[in-house]
This record gives C-alpha cells, structure tokens and sequence, in this order.
C-alpha cells in the first residue's frame, strides 16, 4: 500500500476494515486514539510519494486534509464518544467474509485490546458536550451486548461511567461553529462551503418536497394534499408484522432489481443480498446495508432489517414497525439495496486502483443512494400506485431536515428544541423520534450528508446532459460516476471526463 493511503488508512481504522475490506491489516487491530497516539498517527499524513492519475491524487488529498481537520483542528476523539465506539465495535466480524474461526481470531485479538483502547478513550475525551453524551449513553452500554470477557467488561465499565459524567455535567452547548462546521463538512470533500447558502438550499428542497408529497397525496386520496399528514400517519401505521418484514423486503429487492435492469440504470452487477435481522450489537439500526467489501472475496451482502424487541410495550413496537410501512419499505429498499449501496459496493468490486476502493466519500455514499430513490420516482417506478412517491418525501423530508438542523445547531442560529419542532412540522416525526434526530445532530454534525450528497450529484447530472447532449443516458452518468468509486464532493466533475 501507498505510505501516504496508509497513514490515512491507520486513522479510519474501523471504516477500512470493514466497508474496504482490508482485513489482512487490520482485523483485531484497534486504532490508537490517545493524544499521542492521535498525534503520532497525524504526523505521517502527506508523507511520501504521489498516487499516480489525478483524480485519485485529488481523493488522497481530500481526505489527508479530513483527517487534519477532523483530529488536528476539531480533534473528534476529544469531543465525541462516536469515534471511540466504531473503535471498539465488535460487529464487523459477524458478517461472513471470512472462515468463522478466523473471524472468531480476529474478534477475540480485538477484544483483547479494549483495556488499552478504553484507556485511551478516558484520556482523550475531555471535551464531551452534555447533549452528545446524553444522546450516546445508550449506544456506548450497547457496546457490550453478547461480551463475555472479564476484563473487556470491567474496561467497558470505565467507558460507560466516564460518559456518564459528561452526561451529568459537561458543556451544555454541543456547538461546534459555523466556521468549523465548514471545515468538517468540506475539507474532505475537496471544496470550500459556506453553510449560510447550504441552509437556504436546504430550505428550498424541503419546500419542493413538500409539494411533491401534497401532489401525491391528491393522486392517492383526492383532498388530502391540502393538509397530507392525517394520510401520512394513516399510511404509516399500515406495515407487516415483525414476522413479515423480511419477506416484503426480499420481494422489493426483486422487483427493484428488475425495474433498473430494465430501464438501463445500471448494468447487471450480479452478487448476494440476503435480508435478516442486524447483529445483536447494531439492532439499533432499523435498516442498514452491510456490503460484501471490495477487497474481499465474493460473500453476500446483508440488508439488515430488525424488528422492534419484542419484550418493549406495545406503543414502542408500533412506532418502530411504523418505519417499515408498506409506503416507507419499498424507499428505503432502494436506497439499501437496488440501485443504492449494495448496486454501488458491487460496482466498487469490479474497480481497479487502492485509493477508489479504499477512501470512500460518506457525503456520496449516502448521496448516491438518495439520489437513487428519487430517480426512481422519476423512471415511474409503480407510477400506478402514488404511495412509492409518498414514501420517498416522506424519507427525504426526514433526510432535508438533518441538513438544517445539523446547521443551525451548529452555527448556533437554532436551539435543539428548534430543530426538534421542525422534524416534528417537516418530517412528520413524533416527540421522542423527533427529539432523537435533532439530538443526533450534536454527535453526527455531517448527517446532512444524504441531501447534501443528492443535490450535488442532480446539479452534476444537469451538467451531463447540456455538456453530452443526445449522448445523454442515465446508464452512461451512473457508470462514469461509480467509475470514480466514491468521490469527494468537489471532485464529481471528473466524472464528465
């Protein structure tokens, strides 16, 4: 490997090993996350020789400058318990990428090192707003779900109780500013940005999507578009049981398969996507995709759909179950499945070159696969039947709103009873769902990045068709796009190339 590929490498640690596959150099290995070990590791960024074509000299660059920002300037691994978990995460070895005994090797070397890894996790952390610590306590307990091991409990112990007085009594304000706030967003991404203009893209986006949710509300039930969320909340409470979840899943991912096939989306990218529950330690994730990476061998890909526990009160599962609506579901399994992240990690398979299937930008990943929701409604995907269109802005609404509030909390124009109001006004969320999400924006400050990465890539797609003209075709954007990998933002232009 590239010197300058692995000293970023070294500081994504859990995200190469498990999205890029590179397990022979770090399954079991745990990423030095104390100051020193963080400065250390920052020291060696940039050192060394070029990566060869421009573009991937471009991608290396951006994210040599994430990684100064994100550790450098910001220093995350002070501020925020999310980089300590993905740390400590044990879950990447239960997919099957590997023989079962090595992967149980594998998890056992990395148990092995949560002491010094949570050591290191004490000592960094001196910076931990009390909202990000409340808003993570759970998922830090959730660390230890199926662990056995003495002394990886007793040190998980020491994580949980150093959170909690944070939790008790850090900075009240989660803020980062809006300078900064630019710096994380953009520096990885190849481009400057200014968050004012995001935000006021942001708020024409959501007023589009409100209008496309009214039209298609009065396509469904003629009348309800003039005030669409008594058909929303209706429409939301029709699902599957737990039960059933799967089988509706597996037959969506079917017929999406076969709708980008047909229309030329995409070329046939074959590979395994199997749907079952996430593992015990990731069950707080309603859906995910958990792709078979491209440097591993051929392997299913997962589509992780859980059902609510079936041991929480009957009101809990119901909301739950809610997001799995027969309007919800078929959206989201485009955006997991066909043409969203399974179609692009199989595309990431068939890529030559260590920088486009190793760095990967989150803005596209996400980006892409919203995008592809969206194109979907425009192809008339089930055009006969107006809740697909529904489930879509409904799910972007969701999506929009994060931009916003991820902004406003952060340059400080928007409390986070604010952004609460408007996921609970824009996105037809509910009290604790609704406070959850604009609590997500003090730990998650770039989960703007679905719109965000959306609306670049239909500005990119506006430049395609006036620059190729009748040598336009949706097939022909995709693949020069996915040719890229993942690209940073500010690189997507290459793809015109």
């Amino acid at each position: 490997m590239n010197s300058r590929l692995r000293a970023v490498c070294d500081l994504l640690v859990s995200e190469v090993r498990e999205y890029a596959g590179l397990h022979a150099d770090y399954d079991g290995v745990v990423q030095d996350l104390s100051p020193a070990g963080v400065a250390a590791a920052l020291a060696r960024v940039g050192n060394g020789n070029p990566v060869g074509g421009a573009h991937d000299e471009a991608q290396l660059a951006a994210f040599e400058a994430g990684m100064r920002t994100t550790y450098g300037v910001i220093e995350e691994h002070r501020r925020n318990p999310l980089v300590h978990v993905g740390n400590l995460d044990l879950a990447c070895y239960d997919r099957e990428y590997a023989p079962a005994e090595e992967r149980a090797e594998a998890k056992r070397r990395h148990l092995a090192a949560w002491p010094d890894a949570v050591d290191a996790a004490v000592e960094s952390l001196d910076m931990v707003s009390r909202p990000v610590a409340e808003a993570l306590l759970p998922t830090v307990r959730g660390l230890a779900a199926g662990v056995t091991d003495e002394d990886a409990l007793a040190a998980h112990a020491r994580l949980v109780a150093h959170v909690q007085r944070f939790a008790a009594d850090g900075d009240p304000d989660p803020a980062l500013g809006r300078d900064w706030l630019s710096r994380l967003m953009g520096d990885i991404e190849g481009m400057s940005v200014d968050v004012g203009r995001l935000a006021e893209r942001a708020d024409r986006e959501r007023d589009r999507l409100k209008a496309a949710l009214r039209e298609a509300c009065e396509r469904l039930r003629p009348g309800a578009g003039d005030d669409p969320r008594a058909l929303v909340d209706e429409l939301l409470r029709d699902h599957p049981g737990p039960d059933g979840i799967y089988a509706e899943a597996q037959q969506q991912i079917a017929e999406a398969t076969a709708f980008t096939l047909e229309r030329d989306l995409l070329p046939d990218l074959g590979g395994e996507c199997r749907v079952g529950p996430a593992p015990e330690s990731r069950q707080w994730a309603m859906a995910m995709m958990s792709w078979s990476a491209p440097f591993e061998p051929e392997a299913p890909s997962w589509y992780y759909v859980t059902p609510p526990d079936p041991t929480w009160p009957e009101e809990e599962q119901e909301e739950w179950l809610s997001v799995f609506s027969r309007t919800t579901l078929p959206a989201i399994t485009v955006h997991e499945v066909m043409p969203g992240h399974f179609a692009h990690g199989q595309f990431l398979r068939r890529l030559r070159g260590d920088i486009r299937r190793t760095l990967f930008s989150t803005s596209f990943v996400e980006g892409w696969a919203h995008y592809a929701e969206e194109l979907f409604v425009e192809e008339g995907f089930r055009a006969d039947d107006p809740r697909f269109a529904i489930g879509v802005c409904i799910e972007a609404l969701i999506r929009v709103t994060r931009l916003a509030a991820a902004i406003g909390i952060h340059a400080g124009s928007m409390t986070t009873e604010e952004a609460t109001r408007r996921f609970e006004e824009d996105a037809f969320l509910k009290g604790p769902a609704a406070r959850s999400e604009a609590g997500r924006a003090g730990y998650d400050p770039t989960y703007g990045r679905y719109t965000w990465g959306k609306l670049e890539i239909l500005l990119l797609r506006d430049q395609a068709q006036a620059q190729w003209g009748n040598r336009y075709t949706h097939r022909r954007f995709h693949e020069a796009l996915l040719s890229l990998g993942a690209p940073a933002l500010g690189l997507l232009e290459n793809a015109l190339d």
